[in-house]
């Protein structure tokens, strides 16, 4: 069979285009690995509207739930659980005999060896962060060491943190911070910001704010929880110690995208570009949302909306246009 829709991921946008495809009685087939996206790691989360404090393992719960609601004998939604997409290739009807009508369709073949057949598809599996490679950073995540300064800010009051990075994600993370922190210390391997003259001219005004460049993390230390970072200064070569309760690491996102490669327009960053009025990319039939497209904001409100629009869109496409 060929289905109207196909979403892969099962983070906020994959789950929220799910309910609204059921509810608009799209043929639908959810292509998840995992459901939760990257908050699934996440102790607690405080900006997920609707929930004043949630965990993320609960609310990759709370996604799974909604969508199995919607699925069932006399739904048009089903899940496909476990299975990561490896592939997706465009075919003609012809080709298998269905019609000699060259009508454009899509396959996907999964890393279970499965093939699905689609008019159209919506990509949502999101992106990973790039992990601060320090000893100890592994045993301090959520233990005071984060990627998410919009998600755990808000825990630092009156705290001491330092943010590692020097593009714009890491001085618009510095930024959130001085609404809660008692002092917000940015640290750079080079020499020089990467961010834009004006952010970081801007965010180092703050009184609150200091700088240190061209360093190397060599441990972050503590006992139970984070209480310092190991700095090498990369020129002199002296070791020194920055005392911080706090540590947001901003260095780089990997979109999930590498199995779309060949089919969708990436940018230099391999994050799928897309119309942003539409979610549309510019291969005919094929919609992306959420953290794998070249979006300015990430996070999991605006990924969740982000496939709502989308799928408006994909329903338009499929039943007006």
């Amino acid at each position: 069979m060929i289905y109207d829709l196909i979403i892969i991921g099962g983070g906020p946008a994959g789950t929220a285009a799910a309910v609204y495809a059921s509810r608009k009685r799209l043929n639908t087939l959810l292509v998840v690995a995992e459901f939760g996206g990257q908050s699934v790691v996440s102790e607690q989360i405080y900006n997920w509207i609707g929930s004043v404090s949630i965990a993320g393992s609960e609310l990759a719960e709370n996604f799974k739930k909604h969508v199995l609601a919607n699925t069932g004998e006399n739904q048009t939604l089903k899940i496909k659980e476990g299975a990561k997409v490896v592939s997706v290739a465009e075919a003609l009807l012809s080709q298998v005999g269905e019609s000699k009508a060259s009508a454009k369709y899509f396959k996907i073949k999964t890393d279970t060896d499965e093939e699905f057949e689609t008019k159209t598809i919506l990509i949502t599996t999101g992106s990973v962060r790039k992990k601060l490679e320090a000893n100890n950073a592994d045993n301090f995540e959520n233990k005071g060491l984060t990627y998410c300064a919009s998600c755990d800010g808000p825990l630092f009051n009156e705290a001491d943190v330092a943010v590692i990075g020097g593009g714009n994600a890491a001085f618009e993370s510095a930024a959130q911070l001085l609404a809660y922190c008692n002092s917000v210390t940015i640290i750079n391997r080079s020499p020089n910001f990467r961010a834009d003259k004006i952010t970081v001219e801007k965010v180092l005004a703050n009184p609150k704010m200091k700088s240190i460049t061209n360093a190397d993390i060599l441990e972050i230390k503590g006992e139970k929880m984070v209480e310092g970072i190991l700095l090498k200064d990369k020129e002199t070569e002296k070791e020194s110690i920055l005392n911080v309760s706090g540590i947001f690491v901003e260095i780089g996102q990997i979109p999930n995208t590498n199995f779309v490669k060949n089919i969708v327009p990436l940018d230099n960053l391999c994050r799928i570009k897309i119309d942003p009025w539409t979610g549309k990319t510019e291969t005919a039939g094929i919609w992306a949302a959420g953290d794998c497209t070249n979006i300015l904001y990430h996070q999991n409100n605006i990924a969740a909306g982000d496939a709502v629009r989308a799928l408006e869109d994909i329903y338009l496409t499929l039943n007006t246009k």
